[in-house]
């Protein structure tokens, strides 16, 4: 990795770019800064208190939190019904109604699991609270566990197992358990429209909209992606040409990674590729080599950005789908050597054509000094300041600046705060969805920091805030919950569709 002093001097080198070159990458706690955009990130009119006695500098708070931290790693029949017909074309009137419905059916979930609780035996008659519960004023004598959950969130903890892959209805993907009608009536709508001669690819963004089935995603996914064309007659000749294609690469590239151009860029991908999450997958030998040559083709392919740190996550929601199509046991317990040499190779082909397809609409993000995520950060602030005056003055008062905490969610697609079972869920929508990746994705982060509203003002000093913002506590999320996030993401989209729109590509 380069050293401090080469990473002041990155942003200033007009070093000319060979192909496949490496791009470094700061990731959320060193965004890439731009002075001129940087000022302007907070509105003159808006500008924050003055800080607290004896505060420290916001440089100094930014390197005594980095030197302590490090990078972090059911839908109910109703609410799949009501996110089904969010996807149509319906006028804004009828949208807001139905993400409303969607909404409220998790809250009254949530206020029946609460009466739940208290009658709990173990809660003596009263209701536990959790912190994101807890009133906002709190006492002194709250000061002692704040100070605890801070020392705690600090601290590493080895997560829960979870399945990867969330079921429509539940987080247990393992196997093939008995689906409900409901699920085996959307199940059927699937097949039956991808059974056809000529897919109808609006009904299958409409369908697809509120999760897909996982049977059917593999398809489902190389359709909407457009790698697949929409004729199925034609279907198995694209997928022998781009496969061929693809290895044809390998051929004729995979041999210069230790060339002197492009040793450095190869150098990177290895060093990256076993902090991805899951480790276990991720750390088979087999695994990292199939990731290694799928992101070292794009960069030889892609010499405007070349590699950059964050696009090899972009390659894990591909691959764990296209794994699906030839096995149903747990694919965090699955060996994948164990499959056939030719399954290994459709299943890396696919990978590399699909993120391919999804970097082409965000490219700007993963070029020179990274344009498209410091445009997206800007938007996201001006949003949270229309839909949420609290949280954005909150973060102003202890100098918090959305650069800082929102980097790592453009630039990872919100790959590190949510456990990959979700991330599949939401690329459901992000594909149904016109611009998904590109510009819905801001709606989603805009509704997901907002979540986390009482649990952002409860937070008192700077580096309270950035370790919440960096370890939010999305470990037991499922489909529920993203069902939930989407659902407001999209009331966003129509309430304030104006905001953003000059920072669409």
């Amino acid at each position: 990795m380069s050293s401090d002093g080469n990473k002041k001097q990155f942003w200033k080198r007009n070093a000319a770019k060979v192909p496949g070159s490496i791009q470094h990458v700061y990731g959320a706690q060193h965004p890439p800064f731009d002075p001129l955009l940087h000022a302007n990130l907070i509105k003159a009119g808006n500008k924050p208190p003055p800080a607290t006695p004896g505060k420290p500098k916001k440089a100094t708070t930014f390197q005594e939190f980095e030197s302590i931290t490090s990078d972090a790693w059911d839908v109910g029949d109703d609410d799949d019904e009501l996110l089904a017909m969010a996807a149509q074309n319906l006028n804004i009137e009828v949208v807001m109604e139905t993400a409303n419905k969607v909404i409220e059916n998790h809250s009254k979930q949530q206020e029946k699991q609460r009466q739940d609780e208290t009658s709990d035996p173990y809660t003596d008659g009263r209701l536990v609270k959790s912190h994101s519960e807890a009133p906002i004023g709190s006492p002194k004598d709250a000061a002692g566990e704040r100070a605890a959950l801070h020392r705690q969130r600090s601290l590493p903890h080895r997560p829960p197992v979870i399945p990867l892959v969330a079921r429509m209805a539940d987080q247990n993907t393992s196997g093939t358990p008995a689906m409900t009608e409901r699920e085996a009536s959307r199940l059927d709508k699937f097949k039956q429209l991808l059974a056809g001669p000529n897919t109808d690819l609006d009904e299958l963004r409409k369908l697809s909209w509120s999760g897909i089935p996982r049977q059917v995603r593999p398809i489902a996914w190389k359709l909407l992606s457009g790698y697949l064309p929409a004729n199925a007659e034609r279907r198995e000749s694209v997928l022998q040409r781009k496969r061929q294609e693809y290895f044809g690469f390998i051929q004729q590239y995979y041999d210069s990674r230790n060339d002197e151009h492009h040793q450095d860029t190869y150098r990177q991908i290895h060093i990256d590729i076993p902090r991805m999450s899951p480790e276990s997958l991720v750390l088979q030998p087999k695994v990292t080599e199939i990731f290694e040559r799928i992101l070292f083709i794009w960069a030889i392919r892609h010499p405007a950005s070349g590699y950059v740190q964050g696009i090899n996550d972009l390659v894990t929601p591909f691959f764990v789908v296209f794994v699906f199509e030839y096995i149903e046991e747990e694919v965090e317990n699955f060996d994948v050597s164990s499959l056939q040499e030719e399954a290994l190779r459709n299943i890396e082909a696919d990978s590399f054509w699909c993120m391919s397809k999804l970097l082409d609409g965000i490219q700007d993000n993963y070029t020179f000094a990274q344009p498209g995520i410091q445009k997206k950060v800007k938007a996201l602030e001006e949003l949270v300041s229309r839909i949420d005056e609290s949280v954005h003055r909150h973060m102003q008062q202890y100098e918090v600046e959305y650069l800082q905490f929102a980097f790592r969610w453009m630039n990872n697609l919100l790959m590190r705060e949510l456990p990959l079972r979700c991330t599949i869920r939401l690329w459901d929508t992000y594909q149904a969805e016109p611009e998904g990746f590109s510009h819905f994705h801001l709606y989603v982060c805009a509704a997901f920091l907002v979540r986390w509203r009482k649990e952002i003002l409860e937070e008192r000093d700077f580096q309270g805030l950035m370790i919440l913002l960096q370890n939010l506590p999305t470990m037991h999320w499922g489909n529920e919950e993203v069902s939930v996030l989407l659902a407001e993401a999209y009331r966003l989209k129509f309430a304030f569709a104006d905001a953003p729109n000059h920072y669409k590509r």
